[in-house]
C-alpha cells in the first residue's frame, strides 16, 4: 500500500522558502513521485530553474496546487498566512488534507471548505538540520483516522520522532521551548551589537558554555527574521513568557547593582530548586562536560585567561521558569536543537555548585562586566516590547540591524554550530 501511495498521492507545498524546499526535497528523495511546489507568481521562472533536473514539479501558483493535490502544506511566513489561505484555500480539492508548517489552524478553519481535512505538522528544527531523530509535531484538527494515518505514512520518510498534539498544546509547548529561548539568544546578540562587541574577543566569553551562547546566537541571526517573529508574535502564550523573561532579567539586575547578596542568592537558589531539584541522582546531563564543548570555540583566547561571567541570561531563564511555574523537562519530547542546547548549558551551570557560585559572585561584584549586563537588560525589554506590540516591522528592524553587525562571522559559526548540534543530538540519542 505504502509503495502504491508513493506513485499516486499528489503532494503540494505552497511557499518555496527554506522549510518548503526542505519538505519537497525530503519527499522527493524518499521516492514520492508527485511532489509539487509553488511560490509567488513572479518567482515561477526562477523556481523552475532552481528545481531543474529534479523530480519536483514547479507550478505557477497556489491554485494549481490546491486543485490537484491530496496533501497540501502552507509553508509561508506567519504574517501572510491569512491572506494566502484566503486566496487559495477555497479552491482546495475535495477530500484533500491541508496543514501549515506551524498549526495556522484559525486561517485554515476560516477559509477551507468543510469537506477538507485539517492536519498540520511542525518540524521542530530549521531546514539545515538533519531531521533524523528530531521532534516532528502532528496536529490532527479536523480529520478522519484514515487521513491521520496517511499523514503519518507520508511523514515517516523524515525519520523524525513524531508526536501528536492539539493546536493548543502545540502553542503552549512552542512558547515554552522556542519563543523564550529565541528571545534570550536574540537579546545576547542585540546587547553585543549595542556594545560594539564581538564576544569571542572578550575573556569573559571564553569556555564551553560561552561557545554555545555565541554559536547559537549567531546561528539564529544567520536565518530569516520572520522564522522567529511568527513564533513569538503570532502565539499569545509566547508574548506572556517573553515579557516575563525580560522582567526577570530586570529584577535580577536591580538586585545585582544594589549588591543585595542574600536576596539574590535566595532567589536563584529557589528557582534552581524548582527547576532542577526533582531530577534523579542518576539523571544523565543533556550536554557533555564543559571541556568537550571547548572545541566549538570561535575565540582565540586561551582558556586559562578566561574571566568569570554573570550568566545573567541563564539565571534569568531559570527564574522565569520558576515565576511561570514551568517545568522545561516536561517538554523534552518536543525539544528543538536550540532548546536542547539552551537547557543543556542552563542545567550544567545550575548543577555545578562551583560554577554557579562563581557566576553569582560575578553578577554581584564584577563591576567591569556591569555595562554588558545593563545592555542585556535594555535589549531584553526592547525585544519584549516589540513582541508585546505585535510589531513585525519593529522585530524585523531590530533583527536585521544585529544580523548585519555579525554577518561576516556567519559562515564559520554555521559550520561550528552544525558540528555542535550533531554532537549534542548524538549524545542525547545515546542516552
Amino acid at each position: 500500500m505504502y509503495e502504491k501511495e508513493k506513485e499516486t498521492i499528489e503532494i503540494g507545498i505552497i511557499g518555496a522558502g527554506g522549510m518548503g524546499r526542505f519538505y519537497a526535497q525530503t519527499f522527493s528523495k524518499a521516492g514520492w513521485k508527485n511532489v509539487h511546489v509553488c511560490d509567488l507568481p513572479e518567482k515561477y521562472e526562477s523556481l523552475k530553474k532552481d528545481f531543474e533536473g529534479t523530480n519536483i514539479n514547479v507550478l505557477p501558483d497556489g491554485f494549481h496546487i490546491s486543485r490537484r493535490c491530496d496533501w497540501i502544506m502552507y509553508a509561508v511566513e506567519a504574517e501572510y498566512i491569512n491572506a494566502v489561505v484566503k486566496t487559495f484555500g477555497p479552491a482546495t480539492k475535495m477530500g484533500a488534507i491541508v496543514g501549515g508548517q506551524k498549526p495556522e489552524i484559525e486561517a485554515l478553519e476560516k477559509y477551507l471548505p468543510p469537506d477538507v481535512h485539517i492536519i498540520s505538522c511542525h518540524s521542530m528544527h530549521g531546514p539545515g538540520v538533519d531531521p533524523t531523530g528530531q521532534p516532528l509535531i502532528v496536529i490532527p484538527h479536523r480529520a478522519s483516522n484514515e487521513k491521520v494515518e496517511l499523514v503519518l505514512r507520508l511523514l515517516s520518510c523524515f525519520k523524525s520522532n513524531i508526536a501528536q498534539l492539539t493546536a493548543d498544546e502545540h502553542d503552549r509547548i512552542t512558547a515554552d521551548t522556542q519563543a523564550v529561548t529565541h528571545a534570550a539568544f536574540l537579546t545576547m546578540g542585540s546587547a553585543w551589537k549595542a556594545n560594539a562587541q564581538f564576544p569571542w574577543l572578550l575573556p569573559h566569553f571564553v569556555g564551553g558554555i560561552e561557545n554555545v551562547k555565541v554559536n547559537v546566537a549567531l546561528r539564529i541571526y544567520s536565518n530569516k527574521w520572520h522564522v522567529y517573529a511568527g513564533l513569538a508574535i503570532m502565539n499569545p502564550i509566547a508574548k506572556v513568557q517573553i515579557t516575563q523573561y525580560a522582567k526577570c532579567v530586570a529584577d535580577l539586575f536591580k538586585l545585582m547593582i544594589q549588591e543585595k547578596e542574600d536576596e539574590f542568592r535566595a532567589r536563584i537558589k529557589t528557582a534552581g530548586e524548582f527547576v532542577f531539584g526533582g531530577l534523579q541522582k542518576d539523571h544523565v546531563p543533556i550536554l557533555l562536560d564543559d571541556t568537550i564543548l571547548d572545541e566549538f570555540s570561535l575565540s582565540k583566547i586561551p582558556k586559562e585567561k578566561k574571566q568569570p561571567n554573570s550568566h545573567l541570561s541563564l539565571l534569568a531563564m531559570v527564574d522565569c521558569w520558576h515565576k511561570l511555574g514551568l517545568n522545561p523537562y516536561e517538554h523534552m519530547v518536543c525539544q528543538t536543537p536550540l532548546f536542547r542546547m539552551w537547557m543543556g548549558i542552563t542545567e550544567y551551570l545550575f548543577r555545578n555548585p562551583v560554577m554557579l557560585d562563581e557566576a553569582i559572585n560575578a553578577a554581584l561584584y564584577r563591576k567591569e562586566i556591569r555595562p554588558d549586563d545593563m545592555e542585556f537588560v535594555t535589549c531584553a525589554r526592547g525585544w519584549a516590547e516589540s513582541v508585546s506590540l505585535g510589531s513585525m516591522e519593529g522585530y524585523q528592524k531590530r533583527f536585521e540591524e544585529t544580523a548585519d553587525f555579525f554577518k561576516d562571522q556567519f559562515a564559520e559559526s554555521t559550520i561550528v554550530g552544525n558540528r555542535m548540534i550533531s554532537m549534542i543530538s548524538k549524545n542525547t540519542s545515546q542516552k
